[in-house]
């Protein structure tokens, strides 16, 4: 089904920015919102349950798979995620633009629901900035470090997968790059065909 609203779906491995990069686009785009998934990790320094994630025991995760509630749902790093597809379809039909701030896999799943859907890359400029970053959050063990490096090399092999590809060398810059997918998106003809459904009508454009 088609839906007035947009959907972006950004992905990266740990340490490359992405979520500096969407708070940063939500703090200058009023007709974004973001996506709350749900994961079965413990929160990280301030993040609060409802804002940053959904956060489930595994049993309940289980029951909301068995309930077929996700779009996607992935194990990461040894935890899960998924997103509810509800969610997702509520936002859009009331025009909402939604942005996702999920893993490769979910993002390749949530195409499979949602075709219309723009997929987004976050790369980091190099592997040494990408350890740098991860060693600067001083959010993880040695051994979690060492898997979030070894899994960004699978991760970053499915970026010809996506539609856009950003490197965060500059913030600023990526932050503009970010900006400019999303708007241009919105001007694609078929976005605008949903979106402006009573106008084109009304032109007699079918």
């Amino acid at each position: 089904m088609d839906y007035p609203g947009n959907l972006f779906v950004i992905a990266a491995p740990s340490g490359a920015g992405k979520s500096s990069l969407v708070k940063a686009l939500l703090a200058q785009d009023g007709q974004l919102r973001l996506s709350i998934s749900h994961t079965t990790r413990a929160p990280r320094g301030q993040e609060q349950h409802g804002r940053e994630y959904f956060f489930a025991s595994p049993a309940e995760f289980d029951t909301l798979v068995a309930q077929d509630a996700f779009v996607e749902w992935a194990h990461v790093h040894g935890q899960r995620y998924g997103t509810s597809k509800q969610g997702i379809e509520a936002r859009m039909a009331q025009g909402s633009d939604v942005l996702l701030e999920i893993d490769y896999q979910g993002a390749l799943q949530v195409r499979q629901t949602f075709p219309n859907a723009v997929l987004i890359f976050i790369l980091p400029p190099s592997w040494e900035a990408l350890r740098a970053r991860l060693q600067g959050r001083g959010e993880d063990s040695p051994e979690v470090m060492a898997l979030r490096m070894h899994n960004a090399r699978t991760e970053m092999a499915q970026a010809p997968q996506f539609d856009f590809v950003i490197i965060n060398d500059s913030f600023d810059r990526a932050v503009q790059d970010l900006s400019t997918i999303v708007h241009a998106q919105r001007l694609r003809y078929a976005a605008q065909r949903r979106a402006q459904a009573a106008t084109f009508a009304a032109l007699d454009i079918l």
